[in-house]
């Protein structure tokens, strides 16, 4: 059977000259709308020759919404954890290699500027919460928050979503373990370091590169590579167990960083450390190829030869035990490396397991004290 693409072409009036067009994506990763895999049509924008005046900046929008439940679990076996929460949908982080890209799709949205541009919250998730946390069946695991986007990028600091359920999490005693870019975090460090004294809570800050430029333009909105390595000494000063992680390790860009980022973890108070080697499902592929081909031209045909080379001829392959540490003899000197440099610096490969005893939901509002003890 033939398949048929069909094409909706958009046009617009004038040529846009490339600095204009740079300049409305600014703080951007993703160079283009990309069409999300379920959209039957294909919308691409063409030049008329008549001119116009110049698209406007693209900025981030926020709308909202109230999901039936918050917790969301999964039985992927490589993964530490089987429970999740996602304060939001999207990111403005706008990681260009973010394996989170493709869920907007669900949305009806573009796994490229769209994910990074136009973002949900979830304003009632820690009310949700309290309500799923209280119900009779509720079993006690550490729940992980920043697996697909993360908790703490810039719009928490006006939606305090994130804020929110560690206020439920703690009234609660439940278990919680957070992964972030954001120094957003700091202003939680009240509720954080209460959970901490009481082993509730422990912290990943994921540290992709110690260069400031690779990482302007692969993660435009995320603090530079110097603010997350203070961020991880001052969340260890306040007696929060952290970990540093190198997520993704980008082979033929980064990978040559994984001993000195450890490192430099270790000696900013970090107990453990991880890492993740990238992973390029569905859209993200195209979208990081044309990263790859706008910033860094000369590397791109060695990098995805070798993102290639770790996924069986593939770029991406996502079978469980291989999928975040690839295969093959480069996959195996990786691990080597990543192991010594553990012993070097000292750290460990996890953090000491929370807490679960101490799990204890509080009377509701308006409820009834038990007969019981």
């Amino acid at each position: 059977m033939r398949r048929l693409h069909a094409f909706a072409f958009c046009s617009y009036s004038g040529k846009m000259s490339k600095p204009a067009e740079q300049s409305r994506r600014l703080g951007r990763a993703a160079r283009s709308n990309i069409t999300n895999r379920f959209e039957r049509l294909r919308t691409e924008t063409v030049e008329d020759g008549w001119f116009v005046d110049e698209l406007p900046v693209l900025r981030t929008e926020v709308t909202q919404e109230t999901p039936r439940k918050v917790l969301s679990y999964n039985a992927s076996p490589d993964l530490p954890f089987d429970r999740t929460i996602n304060p939001y949908r999207g990111c403005e982080h706008g990681c260009i290699y973010c394996f989170a890209r493709p869920s907007h799709a669900y949305l009806g949205l573009s796994p490229g500027l769209d994910f990074e541009t136009k973002l949900i919250a979830r304003p009632k998730a820690a009310e949700i919460l309290a309500r799923e946390l209280r119900k009779p069946g509720y079993r006690v695991a550490p729940i992980a928050i920043g697996t697909n986007t993360d908790a703490y990028q810039p719009i928490e600091k006006t939606q305090t979503v994130m804020r929110d359920i560690l206020k439920v999490l703690q009234a609660f005693n439940h278990p919680v373990a957070i992964t972030t870019k954001g120094t957003l975090i700091e202003r939680d460090i009240d509720i954080l370091s209460d959970m901490a004294r009481n082993g509730l809570v422990q912290v990943g800050v994921s540290v992709t590169s110690l260069d400031a430029q690779i990482t302007r333009a692969m993660e435009p909105r995320v603090p530079s590579p110097a603010r997350r390595l203070a961020l991880i000494k001052t969340l260890s000063d306040a007696g929060i167990p952290t970990r540093v992680m190198v997520a993704p390790l980008i082979p033929a860009l980064t990978d040559h960083e994984l001993e000195p980022i450890l490192c430099a973890g270790a000696e900013n108070g970090a107990r453990a450390a991880t890492f993740i080697m990238l992973r390029l499902p569905r859209e993200v592929s195209e979208l990081f190829q044309d990263w790859l081909q706008q910033h860094f031209p000369d590397r791109a045909k060695r990098v995805m030869g070798r993102v290639r080379e770790l996924h069986g001829r593939s770029d991406y392959d996502p079978d469980f035990g291989r999928r975040m540490t690839g295969q093959g003899i480069w996959a195996e000197l990786i691990q080597k490396r990543f192991h010594v440099a553990l012993k070097r610096s000292g750290l460990s490969k996890s953090l000491p397991p929370l807490r679960t005893d101490l799990f204890c939901p509080p009377l509701a509002h308006g409820g009834q004290m038990s007969l019981f003890d």
